[in-house]
């Protein structure tokens, strides 16, 4: 669903226990926002937005982000929030940014134990629904040799978590000089960001 009324699309960043740098990368969602702003016809809310699964505003935040590289733990309280608001129209992306996943499974297993994260297709349409990305996830930040996978969790047959591992589309977000990625990998990663909002407002 489109969120917002006037104020226009807005990224909440996710909050979460255990101290797995959960704000990781300041300037990443602004430049993300403008991005998108300037190369579709979405309008965005620049206000920087937190937000706790335990907030009394959570549910008002329909496309979550989660980024960190590491330990990250939700309450029983937080668990129960994010399965209502992911299976009541809610869209989670998670940016692995290097040492995340095994705790990002961990709480995923928590949230819907009896779902799986699946890796999808290239051929899947958050790969095309906007820019064109035929062999799935770009590799955006090099911190090994693996090759980017998509991963997804489907509630009714909509994607209502989409994980990004080994890509480090976050890192190329930033502003240039943090992380001197070359342009051409900054643009793709705010082209695929662009895909993964795109497809969370049209399903």
């Amino acid at each position: 669903f489109l969120q917002g009324g006037d104020s226009g699309f807005t990224m909440a960043r996710l909050k979460y226990g255990g101290g797995g740098n959960w704000y990781w990368g300041y300037s990443a969602v602004p430049n993300m926002l403008r991005f998108l702003e300037d190369n579709t016809n979405t309008k965005v809310n620049e206000k920087i937005v937190t937000v706790s699964p335990a907030d009394e505003d959570f549910f008002s935040y329909p496309f979550l982000f989660l980024t960190g590289h590491g330990y990250m733990r939700f309450t029983e309280e937080e668990v129960e929030r994010l399965r209502t608001h992911l299976t009541s129209g809610g869209f989670l992306f998670a940016n692995d940014s290097y040492g995340l996943i095994n705790d990002f499974k961990r709480e995923m297993m928590r949230v819907f134990p009896d779902k799986e994260l699946v890796e999808l297709p290239f051929t899947h349409g958050i790969y095309n629904c906007y820019w064109k990305f035929p062999s799935g996830l770009p590799k955006i930040h090099k911190h090994d040799g693996k090759h980017p996978q998509g991963f997804g969790i489907f509630h009714e047959e909509r994607l209502v978590v989409f994980f990004a591992y080994e890509s480090d589309i976050g890192d190329g977000w930033e502003d240039p000089q943090v992380y001197n990625d070359p342009p051409e990998k900054r643009e793709a990663a705010l082209k695929m960001g662009t895909n993964i909002i795109i497809w969370s407002l049209l399903n």
